[in-house]
């Protein structure tokens, strides 16, 4: 009896430690001049989805003429960045150089000052240069979204033998196609999809097509999230609905694909690993296998609700969760929640989790991962 009620006690110690609200004020002490007249400060993390203009996480101004923000977070390791509204006119170094994200790990109430060094409008970019291989071509430049009454850019990655050979070949859907295959557009990096597969390829390993949608800017937070959240009416089921009875059918009728639920497959990050895990869920005929790299679940956490009703359809589906340790508690608790969801005894071997200690919520950890995602679905 003494154990079962040492035991209950200790759980919930771990339950408060896990969801205890933290105070933590942030000021911004030095603020180097900008282009704005009536400049505003936001900060942009992984509390809030990596928001630049999220106005929960404005600065307000002090009667010193500082800004601060009063926060309540849960006790966890964060990431961040200010901005001044979008990425463009993100903190930057003295000299204007990219710099990494700011982090902090909160465990009681916290100060944290700040000293922005410049923004990253007050330079002249050096463009970076296109690094996608002869393999990536654009499909459509403004592909018609007609459930969103919008377009976007789709590209494909066909295999090397796709000239040559007269074969069909498995297929892979992913989001945020800006990121993927060329370093000019990915404006925070790219995950070198190509690279990777024309390496794998050359080495005798299994050949996919893939299929990269740019994200819609500004709308990603939305068109990604099948439900409505605090930013927005939630359009994911409409672009989920997009990619499978308008996208799918004309990528199977114009190239050479299998087009059968085994040989189909879905990823994507952050708000992408959502719409990737809601899009297996509920089209489980059509996709056969996702990737949920840093899974955006709290943003959308009647995800969970939707997996309790899929555990037997999805149980011989291939599913990849990989999510860094360095992105904070939350992320790490509801991805394995949503594992446990569909592999409670953690016996199915068509499921697999992976944590990382050292990942962080950026492209180059998510490059870094897909190769060991690809080896999974491909066998």
């Amino acid at each position: 009896m003494m154990k079962r009620i040492c035991l209950f006690f200790g759980l919930m110690l771990v339950y408060i430690g896990l969801h205890a609200q933290v105070k933590v004020r942030f000021e911004l002490q030095h603020i180097p001049k900008s282009k704005d007249g009536t400049p505003q400060y936001f900060m942009a993390g992984s509390f809030n989805n990596w928001s630049p203009n999220d106005t929960i996480f404005r600065f307000k101004k002090a009667g010193d003429g500082g800004y601060y923000i009063d926060l309540k977070l849960k006790a966890d390791a964060y990431e961040f960045k200010i901005t001044r509204g979008t990425w463009d006119k993100v903190e930057a170094s003295a000299n204007g150089k990219t710099i990494g994200n700011r982090s902090f790990q909160l465990k009681k109430d916290t100060l944290i000052q700040i000293n922005v060094a410049n923004w990253a409008d007050e330079f002249e970019k050096e463009l970076p240069k296109h690094t996608a291989s002869v393999n990536v071509h654009v499909v459509d430049s403004a592909f018609l979204i007609p459930q969103l009454n919008a377009k976007r850019k789709v590209w494909i990655y066909l295999p090397p033998s796709y000239s040559s050979a007269n074969k069909k070949y498995p297929i892979l859907y992913m989001h945020d196609g800006q990121n993927l295959f060329d370093e000019f557009t990915g404006g925070y990096g790219e995950w070198g999809v190509d690279e990777l597969l024309d390496s794998v390829i050359a080495k005798g390993g299994k050949e996919y097509i893939v299929v990269g949608i740019d994200h819609g800017g500004s709308e990603r937070l939305k068109e990604y999230n099948p439900y409505d959240s605090q930013y927005g009416k939630g359009k994911g089921k409409a672009y989920v609905d997009f990619l499978v009875n308008n996208l799918k059918p004309y990528i199977d009728q114009h190239y050479r694909t299998k087009t059968d639920f085994k040989n189909t497959a879905i990823a994507g990050s952050s708000m992408g690993g959502l719409i990737s895990m809601y899009a297996i869920a509920t089209y489980p005929k059509v996709f056969g296998s996702a990737g949920i790299f840093s899974p955006a679940f709290w943003v959308g956490k009647a995800i969970e609700t939707e997996l309790k009703s899929k555990v037997e359809v999805l149980s011989k589906h291939k599913i990849y969760f990989v999510a860094g340790n360095l992105e904070g508690k939350m992320m790490i608790n509801d991805m394995q929640s949503a594992y446990r969801i569909l592999d409670p005894t953690g016996q199915n071997k068509n499921i697999k989790v992976v944590e990382k200690s050292d990942g962080k919520h950026n492209e180059a950890f998510w490059r870094r991962e897909f190769p060991a995602f690809y080896e999974f679905i491909s066998k």
